[in-house]
């Protein structure tokens, strides 16, 4: 049971990690015209990134100023989920592992 809370956590962090890189990306194909949101999936995939992504990003761009119309606040949430998830491992995961099997 240990071993699937571990694999849980990761995953959800992992994914996490990847919707941030996702909607960034998708924000610069926004901004350079190379898409638009009249396509009906491009336009749901956004929507569905932006749910996910805006209530760990919003605290740090309340926070964050922009530098020169570049939001870095998604740079500073995969630091931080990168940096949780080394402290998990390092942390909680052994005990975790050794309590539950």
């Amino acid at each position: 049971m240990g071993v699937a809370i571990v694999w849980l956590v990761d995953a959800i962090i992992s994914l996490m990690i990847w919707f941030i890189i996702g909607s960034a990306i998708l924000s610069w194909l926004f901004a350079f015209d190379v898409i638009n949101h009249r396509n009906r999936f491009v336009s749901q995939l956004a929507q569905f990134l932006d749910a996910v992504t805006r209530p760990l990003l919003e605290p740090f761009r309340r926070i964050i100023p922009t530098l020169g119309g570049i939001d870095v606040s998604p740079i500073v949430v995969l630091l931080l989920l990168n940096f949780s998830k080394i402290v998990f491992y390092n942390m909680a995961a052994g005990p975790i592992v050794a309590i539950l099997g």
